[in-house]
């Protein structure tokens, strides 16, 4: 009676593994009918059984216990239970079995390398192959090759990989496709491409899988030609090979490619998952090809692949990236969920498309949301508050960073550096940067940048060599920073000598960025000639910002000559910029050339240019004040206007003189000079002056270009009220203090 009754249980046992954690209710009623119904002690095969089903229903402890009871336990009683602590990551109480196990075979040391690798520790499945070879009666299997292959893969260790290889060969299993695919992949990841090769090409029989591994790899070690001969000779391709192609070709920067092999898996009916998706809208992104993005998006919506969370959070970047922004707000807004990755896409996106504000807002939303930030999402935010200059709140994000553990992300802790630097606090962006156990090429530009930001010439020179000593390669970016610092400082030769080290030196292509900077390096030390010979040679002409940044040199130099043609060409490429005409008009104004200034009025006329109206804006306790010229809305207007008057007589006793020709209208001085004092941005340092503490610096934002008026004036504020005020206009940073402003009187 009892063997037929264990073997049905047994039969039960075997299929209820394959049940997972239900297994284990299975497991558990089964354990009681053999206590009632078998006569104790039951036969160890049947418990065997019965171990195995708890330990694949993950019943550590229940399992434990069992193992604990048998009697008689044998080999594979232990290699059970070996098992059901490797799945489980119990690594001490796995390594104390095997020491104490009488016999061990294979599976014994399959079962504990399985464990090591999985749980995340190669090193120890490694050590434990060492011990395999030191055993004169086990054999290793094709599961154990295969998985020693895939942990010599994972600890980058070529040497561990070639020995496996040739112990792969000394037991014949060269030609199993089992074991022949995990080469091929393990020898690619270890850059050793040829050597994958030889493995593929050396096996008799192939399948799709190992062509797709073996595709992988060669887009992996950028081989995209030998790829597209391997994918082009397959009989037979899967979704996984057309995904594989599209992925790698965009990858390796080959995005019209990856478009039309996307466009060839659709004409051929090949069933196109998430994955597919989402890597053929990265090639739409980096190609910035709406419209070809507009397409996927419509034939996604026809799959019903738009409420799939991993391919909306790709169509918000994919809009965001071709500068779309409404777009990927509508896909954003109309997802049925989100996670973190939904809501970092649209954080990054508003912030790559100059909306700093509801990239904040956003996060906001997010954490309303019960989603918690990563240091990706997190660096984001404060870069975008950065952006904004908005100190107060980048400072909140920095104690959140603290709380929530992020802080010793290098992603974050860049975002910090960049967002003190920006605010005009290069001490506190310093310090942080101190702090950072490590530096990348991101670091030690951010804070090479804060320092330039802020007309600190020597300061930035002295860091950037120093980021040269330790090894660390600069990027573009790194030498906008230093030239405008050689700009700054009139270092000439130094700058011009930083541009060739530049592009001889370091291989970087200048952009436009790098010509603007120095056509200011020039334009600043009164080098006008020279700045005009510098862009007659260059590759191509400047862009709007380098002709304005010529012009306004032009302007604070009086030379009309160069200026005219600056002036031209600044019209050319940019006709609908009003403050192309505005500078081109402060500059006839100055000489008093009044008809020169009506042309210029009714050329604007004619072609519908509209001067943007100046404001300035403000931050206390968590509201936004804005003004406007001659502003009296505020509630505190009365009290506003009493102070500048107070400023207004100061300034005058110690030697301030109105400069009338930033008022570009042909009236009086007397109205010019009343025109001039109640100018947006003073406005805003009276109220900031009233309110703000003694010892916290006044910040001030403004949408257009600082007046030369303005700018002197608030040197001579900064320097009577003792305090440091920061102005963001639509140029650069301007941080006054004690009658002196960092971009040495020059924007």
């Amino acid at each position: 009676m009892s063997r037929p009754l264990c073997n049905h249980y047994a039969a039960v046992l075997s299929s209820s593994a394959a049940a997972g954690r239900t297994g284990g209710y299975i497991a558990g009623a089964v354990h009681c009918l053999i206590l009632r119904t078998i006569p104790y002690p039951p036969e160890t095969y049947l418990l065997n059984q019965l171990l195995t089903a708890y330990g694949k229903a993950g019943q550590v402890a229940r399992a434990r216990r069992l193992f604990d009871a048998i009697p008689n336990p044998n080999l594979y009683t232990y290699n059970a239970l070996l098992t059901t602590l490797a799945h489980a990551r119990q690594f001490s109480e796995m390594e104390r079995l095997f020491a104490s196990m009488p016999d061990r075979d294979v599976v014994s040391y399959n079962a504990l390398m399985a464990g090591f690798s999985g749980g995340g520790s190669p090193e120890r499945a490694a050590g434990a192959y060492r011990r395999l070879l030191q055993e004169e009666n086990v054999r290793p299997s094709r599961i154990t090759m295969s998985s020693l292959v895939m942990v010599a893969s994972s600890l980058g260790d070529r040497a561990l990989g070639r020995q496996v290889h040739c112990h792969i060969l000394q037991l014949g299993f060269g030609a199993y496709a089992f074991v022949g695919s995990p080469l091929v992949d393990m020898y690619a990841k270890l850059g050793l491409i040829r050597d994958s090769k030889r493995v593929f090409d050396e096996l008799e029989f192939k399948n799709v899988v190992m062509y797709n591994t073996m595709i992988t790899g060669l887009l992996r070690c950028k081989m995209v030609h030998e790829a597209r001969d391997l994918f082009e000779l397959m009989m037979e391709r899967d979704p996984i090979t057309w995904t594989t192609m599209v992925t790698g070709l965009t990858q390796n920067g080959l995005e019209s490619e990856a478009l039309d092999v996307f466009r060839r898996m659709r004409a051929g009916g090949v069933t196109i998952d998430q994955y597919t998706f989402g890597s053929i809208l990265t090639a739409c992104s980096a190609r910035s090809a709406f419209e070809q993005g507009k397409q996927i998006h419509a034939y996604i919506i026809r799959t019903s692949y738009d409420d799939n969370i991993f391919v909306g959070s790709a169509l918000v970047d994919m809009y965001s990236k071709c500068r779309a922004i409404r777009w990927a707000e509508t896909v954003f807004r109309r997802m049925a969920c989100r996670n973190i990755i939904s809501w970092t896409a649209m954080i990054v996106g508003y912030g790559q498309n100059g909306c700093s504000e509801e990239a904040v807002r956003v996060f906001s939303d997010m954490q309303r949301d019960g989603i918690k930030p990563d240091d990706f999402t997190l660096g984001s935010v404060i870069s975008s508050c950065a952006n904004l200059a908005s100190l107060e709140e980048g400072a909140q994000f920095h104690c959140l960073a603290l709380v929530s553990g992020l802080m010793p992300y290098i992603t974050v802790s860049n975002a910090l550096v960049t967002l003190y630097g920006k605010c005009g606090n290069i001490e506190d962006a310093h310090k942080l940067f101190d702090e950072m156990s490590s530096h990348d090429q991101v670091s030690w530009t951010a804070l090479v940048s804060g320092y330039a930001q802020f007309g600190k010439a020597k300061e930035t020179i002295d860091l950037f060599e120093k980021m040269l000593a330790k090894g660390v390669k600069p990027d573009g970016v790194t030498f906008i920073g230093v030239l405008s610092a050689c700009s700054r400082a009139g270092f000439v030769e130094k700058g011009r000598s930083y541009f060739d080290s530049m592009q001889n030196d370091h291989g970087i292509v200048a952009i436009d960025d790098h010509y603007t900077c120095m056509i200011d390096l020039y334009s600043r030390s009164g080098r006008l000639k020279e700045a005009e010979e510098f862009i007659k040679k260059m590759p191509v002409p400047p862009d709007a910002i380098g002709w304005g940044t010529l012009l306004s040199a032009c302007r604070l130099r009086g030379d009309m000559e160069i200026g005219k043609w600056a002036a031209e060409n600044l019209l050319e490429i940019d006709p609908q910029n009003p403050a192309s005409y505005v500078l081109l008009c402060s500059m006839h104004a100055a000489k008093g050339q009044w008809s020169e200034v009506a042309q210029l009025r009714r050329g604007m006329r004619d072609r519908q240019v509209k001067k943007e109206p100046g404001c300035s804006w403000i931050k206390y306790k968590n509201r936004v004040h804005i003004f406007s010229a001659d502003d009296q809305s505020h509630p505190f207007s009365k009290g506003i206007y009493e102070k500048l008057e107070w400023l207004n007589k100061k300034m005058v006793e110690q030697g301030y003189k109105p400069d009338v020709s930033s008022v570009l209208h042909d009236v009086a001085d007397s109205d010019k000079v009343h025109m001039l004092s109640n100018h947006s941005e003073k406005l805003a340092i009276a109220f900031g002056l009233m309110f703000i503490p003694q010892e916290i610096p006044i910040r001030i934002v403004k949408n257009l270009r600082v007046c030369v008026d303005c700018h002197n004036a608030t040197k001579f504020i900064s320097k009577i009220t003792d305090r440091d005020i920061l102005v963001r206009d639509a140029v650069r940073f301007h941080k006054f203090s004690n009658g002196m402003c960092s971009c040495g009187d020059f924007w």
